[in-house]
C-alpha cells in the first residue's frame, strides 16, 4: 500500500476557523495562529516559520503522530535573491516507528552559492518487490531497518546561474530484518545485511528558478557524479551519475506548463538499498517509492498548473502525467517496460506574497493509487 503521510490536522484546523466564525465562536490560541498564517500578513522581504502537527495511517506504521515544520526566507531580506527554503519533518508510530527528516534548498546573497541538501533518519519499513521492471505488484518482503543519509552539496556560481562544486553523501542502513510474505524465503539482495557507503562527487547545476516552492518560469538542470568506496569506509564499491533536469513556461499569469526529465545511471557492487528508485512523492506520484528498482532509471513528467484558479484567489489546481522504467543494463533496457502514473491535485495558497502554495495530489497506476499532501510543488 502507497504510504500516506496526509498534514489533515493542520487542514482540519483550518476547517475549525471558517466554522468557529459562522457559528460566531472566539478563535482560540490555535484558530488564531492558523488564521494568521492564512491571512499571510508577513512582509514579503520577511521570513516565515509555519510548524504544525500532522496525522497518517498506513498498514505497515498504525497510527502516525508527527510535528512538520517550514522555514523561508531571502538572503539579507533581499526579495532579488532567491527564495530559501528548510523545512522538516519528525514522527513517532504505534509501532514504535520513528523518523527525522530535513531538507534545504539554501542562497547566499547575490545567488553566490548554493546549498541543497537532505539530512534523514528513521526506523521504517520498507515494502520490498524485489528489483527490475518485472518484480511483481505484491511485496516480497517487509524490510525493518535504521536508516541514516546526509547528502549535502556546496555550489559556487561561476558564471550566472551556472553553479560547480562539491558534494557528498553518506548513507547507512543497520538492523535490517526482512519479514518475507512467503514460506519460502529468497536469497537477500546485495546489502541486504545492512550497509554504510560514502561518497564524494561533483556538481554542476544550472538554476535559473527564483522561488524553488513554486516555479512559474525557468529552468534546473544538476549533473551529479558520486564514487563510493570502501577506502573512504564505506562496504561497496560503485558510482552513481544524476542528471535531474526541469523546465518551467509561465503561459499566462496564471496557468503554468512544466516539465522534468530524470536519469540515475549506476555501475558496481551497488547495495539494495542504494539502487535508482522510481515512485514516490515527487516523481511518478501513484507509484510507492522504491516499488521498482534496479541500477539504471529513466523518468520524465509534464504538469500544467492553475494557479490559482479563474475564479479564486487561493485555490488552484493541477493535471500531471509521468512515464519512466528501471533496467540493469543498457542492453535490457526495452520501451515496453515502461509504465505510466498520473492524475490531478488541488492547491491552496498558503503564503500569498511568496507565492507558496500547499498541495493535495491523487495519482493514478494500473495497480493502486497514491495519495500526497505537501507543501510547495513536486518539482
Amino acid at each position: 500500500m502507497v504510504k500516506i503521510i496526509p498534514r489533515v490536522l493542520f487542514l482540519l484546523l483550518v476547517l475549525q476557523i471558517s466554522f468557529s466564525e459562522a457559528q460566531g465562536q472566539s478563535p482560540n490560541f490555535i484558530s488564531r495562529y492558523i488564521k494568521k498564517i492564512v491571512n499571510d500578513t508577513t512582509h514579503t522581504a520577511r521570513p516565515q516559520f509555519l510548524f504544525y502537527p500532522t496525522l497518517g495511517y498506513s498498514p505497515e506504521t498504525s497510527l502516525e503522530m508527527g510535528i512538520s515544520g517550514l522555514y523561508v526566507y531571502y538572503a539579507n531580506g533581499d526579495t532579488t535573491n532567491r527564495l530559501s527554503e528548510m523545512n522538516g519533518f519528525g514522527f513517532y508510530t504505534l509501532q514504535e516507528q520513528y523518523g527525522l527528516i530535513a531538507d534545504h534548498n539554501l542562497y547566499s546573497n547575490h545567488n553566490k552559492w548554493a546549498f541543497p541538501g537532505r539530512i534523514r533518519y528513521q526506523s521504517f519499513p520498507v515494502l520490498y518487490h524485489g528489483i527490475g521492471p518485472e518484480s511483481p505488484p505484491e511485496q516480497l518482503a517487509e524490510v525493518n531497518s535504521r536508516q541514516l543519509q546526509i547528502r549535502e552539496r556546496a555550489l559556487r556560481q561561476t558564471i550566472k546561474n551556472l553553479y560547480f562544486g562539491l558534494e557528498v553523501d553518506y548513507q547507512r542502513l543497520s538492523s535490517v530484518n526482512f519479514d518475507f510474505n512467503s514460506d519460502e524465503p529468497f536469497a537477500l539482495p546485495l546489502g541486504g545485511n545492512g550497509s554504510k557507503n560514502l561518497a564524494f562527487g561533483l556538481g554542476i547545476l544550472y538554476d535559473t528558478r527564483h522561488n524553488v516552492l513554486n516555479v512559474r518560469n525557468g529552468q534546473f538542470s544538476e549533473l551529479a557524479f558520486l564514487k563510493y568506496n570502501t577506502r573512504w569506509g564505506g562496504d561497496y564499491n560503485f558510482s552513481t551519475i544524476i542528471s535531474d533536469n526541469r523546465f518551467y513556461r509561465s503561459l499566462n499569469k496564471k496557468h503554468v506548463l512544466a516539465a522534468q526529465v530524470l536519469g540515475q545511471f549506476t555501475t558496481g557492487n551497488t547495495p539494495f538499498n542504494m539502487l535508482a528508485l522510481m515512485g514516490g512523492e515527487n516523481m511518478m506520484r501513484g507509484y510507492y517509492a522504491g516499488r521498482y528498482r534496479d541500477k539504471n532509471q529513466v523518468a520524465a513528467q509534464a504538469e500544467y498548473r492553475l494557479l490559482p484558479l479563474p475564479f479564486s484567489k487561493r485555490w488552484g489546481a493541477t493535471f500531471f502525467v509521468s512515464t519512466g522504467t528501471v533496467f540493469n543494463t543498457f542492453t535490457s533496457f526495452n520501451y515496453k517496460d515502461f509504465v505510466v502514473a498520473g492524475g490531478g491535485g488541488i492547491r491552496y495558497l498558503l503564503f500569498p506574497k511568496k507565492d507558496i502554495f500547499t498541495r493535495l495530489d491523487v495519482a493514478f497506476t494500473k495497480e493502486k493509487p497514491g495519495f500526497y499532501i505537501f507543501i510547495g510543488e513536486a518539482f
